[in-house]
């Protein structure tokens, strides 16, 4: 009994380092490609669920895709309403592992073909880089997947011959209850719902479980993901947390229609129907497992804004920071990281620059609390980059530099903010005052647009206009200078006052090329991603 024990946990535990080494090297080779996809193609509920589903079918796992959703929410590259339809068709393509192991993996021993996939694979791995050895891990993760399926229905087969397994009846609804109980608890300890309907379809394959039994186990092991979607959640952005609330309440809803509706229709057919009954018991399993997944998704999809308004009336919004946005679920996926900590960083520099606008323009100034929070938001995207694991994907690693050049800037930006009084200054003399004035005219033209609404292609008219001013503030700098002199005489300045005068243009000229060189950083990777077709 122990081998037989050993053997089950050895094959569980080949079936998820497969999984996992197939979905993560799936979703590097993605990269960039997995939020430009997302976000072009849920413009609708109906393109939405289709996504979600060919997401999920590419990377084989719906967690994967609900967290990705989840971390696209959080950095506000995904809009609620948009990630509805994702998650929905999520869970629709998850079932398309039940159809590969019952069509292959249970059908006939794969070993022979399975360990020749690891052997190359972790031969790419080893002498490529890049995206073939990307490749590379996800073959061998693929022959894994089958190598320990193949030592589940082994396993499971001397478990039937020792176990007798009829003392979980289906008699009764509690006995029934039960055993959606068990499933859930399966994919709640191994974290995969793919990993625990794999084991059911080998103890069924074996005849260690009965299909009645199956089909109950399933219902809990649909139910079970809902939990890795709620601990993402936790901490998260009010979007994310109604992201994941959407899971628990699609998950739940079909396996109450399942249970209910589903299993008895399908035993019934099962006990009368010849053709039913002559199928192979697997394959009705994972028919089972599709066919209440589309149930739900026929159920929810018409009343999409009836469940959104729901939802939002079940999670309403609240103040909070931005840091809110730093989803640390999010750091399994380098692009979600990446533009999670972006989104953040923008908003950081918007406020900042806004800050000297209204210092410049009206003469307002910033309390201690707002540099503070300036301070504590930056500390915090320092410490999340740091958590962010290097990607293979170029356009990733491209996205990490551009993140961590500008973070260089904001931290520029916020120095310059120790300085704000010389905005006061400036406003005393009519040479400095228009300048401040064309600056903050400039700022006020393209910040909303760039930094709130993300729209990336104004960064090249921005950086155009700020190296301009720059430019003109150089050559009249002497001019500049002697106009201040001069105005100190006329207006009998101390000499005090005349220096405090020269050093606020000295700051204002810094301002004006720390502002057009941060920029600048946008409009260089804007033009990069315009020559490689694609965008930032």
């Amino acid at each position: 009994m122990f081998d037989v024990i050993v053997q089950l946990c050895g094959g569980i535990g080949l079936f998820l380092l497969g999984m996992t080494l197939m979905t993560d090297s799936l979703k590097e080779m993605a990269g960039e490609t997995l939020r430009l996809w997302l976000t072009k193609f849920t413009g609708s509920p109906f393109t939405a669920l289709c996504s979600g589903m060919g997401f999920t079918l590419a990377v084989q796992s719906s967690t994967a895709t609900t967290l990705a959703t989840i971390g696209f929410v959080s950095a506000g590259v995904l809009t609620f309403s948009q990630a509805i339809g994702v998650i929905i068709g999520a869970n629709i393509g998850t079932t398309s592992t039940g159809w590969m192991v019952a069509l292959l993996g249970v059908k006939f021993s794969i070993t022979s073909f399975a360990l020749p996939l690891i052997a190359a694979g972790a031969i790419l791995k080893l002498l490529t880089h890049g995206r073939i050895a990307l490749f590379g891990l996800c073959i061998a993760g693929f022959g894994l997947i089958f190598f320990g399926i193949d030592q589940l229905q082994t396993a499971m087969a001397g478990f039937a011959a020792r176990v007798d397994l009829s003392v979980f009846s289906t008699q009764s609804i509690a006995s029934q209850l039960l055993l959606v109980v068990i499933g859930i608890i399966m994919t709640v300890l191994l974290q995969s719902s793919s990993a625990a309907i794999t084991a059911t379809l080998a103890a069924l394959a074996s005849q260690a479980i009965q299909l009645e039994q199956a089909l109950l186990l399933v219902i809990g092991q649909n139910v079970g993901t809902v939990a890795t979607a709620v601990l993402a959640a936790i901490g998260a952005s009010v979007n994310a947390q109604r992201t994941a609330s959407i899971h628990v309440l699609f998950n739940m809803v079909s396996a109450v229609l399942a249970f209910f509706i589903l299993v008895p229709c399908f035993m019934w057919l099962y006990k009368t129907q010849d053709y039913f009954s002559q199928l192979d018991h697997v394959l009705i399993v994972a028919a089972f497992h599709t066919v209440f997944s589309l149930l739900g998704a026929c159920l929810m999809m018409p009343l999409i804004h009836q469940v959104e308004m729901l939802i939002r009336k079940l999670i309403p919004e609240r103040e909070a920071g931005y840091g809110q946005y730093l989803d640390q679920a999010s750091l399994s996926v380098p692009t979600l990281s990446i533009a999670a900590a972006e989104r953040v960083l923008f908003l950081n520099i918007h406020d900042q620059l806004n800050v000297l606008k209204n210092a410049l323009q009206n003469g307002e100034q910033p309390g201690n609390k707002k540099l503070g929070d300036f301070d504590l938001l930056l500390t915090q995207l320092d410490q999340y980059i740091v958590k962010i694991t290097l990607p293979d994907s170029g356009d990733d690693r491209e996205g990490l530099v551009t993140l961590l050049r500008l973070m260089v800037y904001a931290k520029v930006l916020r120095n310059d903010l120790e300085n704000l009084e010389c905005a006061v200054q400036i406003r005393t003399q009519p040479k400095l005052f228009q300048t401040a004035l064309d600056y903050a005219q400039i700022l006020e033209k393209y910040i909303d647009s760039l930094f709130l609404r993300q729209d990336k292609i104004q960064s090249i008219d921005f950086q155009h206009e700020l190296l301009n001013l720059k430019q003109q503030t150089a050559l009249e700098r002497k001019a500049s200078r002697n106009s201040i002199i001069e105005y100190a005489a006329l207006n009998h300045l101390s000499a005090s006052k005349n220096l405090k005068l020269l050093e606020s243009q000295r700051w204002l000229e810094q301002l004006i090329a720390h502002s057009q060189r941060l920029v600048n950083v946008l409009s260089e990777a804007e033009l990069l991603n315009a020559a490689a077709g694609g965008h930032v």
